[in-house]
């Protein structure tokens, strides 16, 4: 399908009537080019966050089969729109539920992960010469339910397609013109990177780079699905995303990453003996929360205190779970700490320059910067720091590797 082009608009991107049709009118002039066009849509604006807010006055723990039920409801919503916008510039369009479209997930409500997609139905309309459209974000499993993929799932729905059909790329469309040193919102001489590698993007969107979600870059490094993220709003080239971005070598550190979304969560007085750890995280994970860092500090007095950090959204399942393995274990208190960030640099070039880490560290310090935790990856370090302090991280680190010349 050399002519075929995935794209993924955002919620932003359609947060209105005016943004639907400035949307359509995009989609319509590709298709004037000649391209054969699968557009995946989020749900508009904060439509989602509204139906979180809805659910919560009903029943503060509601079950998760029916939240999928509700929030898929946002993504209907846009791509029926979206559809009828395309309909008045005079061009044929279609849309579609993930259900619909046969994207057949695992069981896991909320979180769950692509299985496969039957492409028959889109194949079928896309040689009728229709735009054809889909709800990102949802699926369904064998058993016919409905679910969802998690946070930022409609990136990860148009990685899927783009991979499915064999797409000549994979454009994501944002409020932002591409992948910046650091968010622009933070620190004004931010720049945009014109091209990335799957490994960088990935390591930016799992330390909390916003534009994209970790899941769909993973997927698109491991079909090597090119990726074009830009702007909906302007025509100017974004950041692309594949396998090796030019100059690695000479270029050190990309960007700079904030996170303000985790909590931190300490065991005291911990047993210190073996297999004590392995329990507790077991626990956690059986419960299904991610655990990012961990640190644990040595002992002189056979016990030790053990600190973890995890999303904010699991923060009271986590401490549940966690008071109740303490007690098992015998260990003390448990004490949470939502007060924290987590600052980040990224660069493939770390791989082969030593003094990275002592530079960032440094730089911090100056600034009179507390580091409590630290956590390195062969192309990342990140710190846990005060959450009032971030902003004045993020410009530090920004400014101590060049990142705004």
């Amino acid at each position: 399908m050399h002519k075929l082009i995935v794209q993924k608009y955002g919620g932003t991107s359609v947060a209105n009537p005016d943004r639907i049709k400035k949307v359509a009118e995009r989609i319509v002039s590709y298709k004037r080019k000649g391209f054969d066009l699968v557009v995946v849509v989020s749900a508009l604006g904060d439509t989602t966050d509204e139906l979180l807010e809805l659910a919560a006055q009903v029943n503060d723990e509601p079950s998760e089969r029916e939240m999928d039920m509700l929030l898929s409801t946002g993504e209907q919503i846009s791509v029926a729109l979206l559809a009828m916008a395309i309909h008045k510039l005079g061009v044929e369009a279609i849309s579609f539920t993930g259900a619909q479209v046969g994207i057949i997930t695992d069981s896991r409500h909320t979180k769950a992960r692509i299985m496969r997609i039957n492409s028959d139905r889109i194949l079928e309309q896309l040689k009728r010469g229709k735009v054809v459209i889909v709800a990102g974000f949802q699926g369904v499993t064998l058993n016919q339910d409905i679910t969802t993929l998690g946070r930022g799932g409609s990136d990860l729905t148009a990685v899927a397609l783009a991979k499915t059909l064999d797409a000549k790329m994979c454009e994501i469309y944002t409020d932002v013109e591409g992948i910046f040193t650091t968010d622009p919102r933070l620190e004004r001489k931010a720049r945009k990177i014109p091209r990335l590698s799957y490994d960088e993007m990935l390591e930016m969107a799992s330390l909390g780079a916003q534009v994209m979600q970790a899941r769909s870059i993973e997927l698109a490094k491991k079909f090597n699905v090119p990726m074009h993220v830009r702007s909906s709003f302007n025509m100017k080239k974004g950041t692309l995303i594949s396998k090796e971005a030019e100059m690695l070598e000479s270029v050190l550190i990309r960007a700079v990453t904030l996170n303000k979304s985790e909590a931190k969560i300490t065991i005291c007085n911990v047993p210190d003996r073996p297999g004590v750890a392995a329990k507790i995280f077991k626990e956690i994970a059986r419960g299904g929360i991610n655990v990012d860092m961990i640190v644990q500090n040595v002992s002189h007095t056979r016990q030790t205190d053990i600190s973890f950090t995890v999303p904010k959204s699991d923060l009271s399942k986590a401490i549940n779970l966690t008071r109740k393995m303490a007690k098992r274990i015998g260990a003390g208190d448990v004490l949470k700490d939502q007060d924290i960030a987590r600052i980040s640099i990224v660069g493939v070039g770390m791989k082969s320059h030593t003094g990275v880490a002592a530079k960032m560290f440094e730089a911090l310090a100056d600034e009179g910067i507390n580091i409590e935790m630290i956590s390195t990856s062969e192309i990342s370090i990140s710190c846990i720091i005060k959450k009032r302090l971030a902003k004045k991280a993020v410009k530090t680190l920004h400014e101590k590797f060049g990142l705004g010349k």
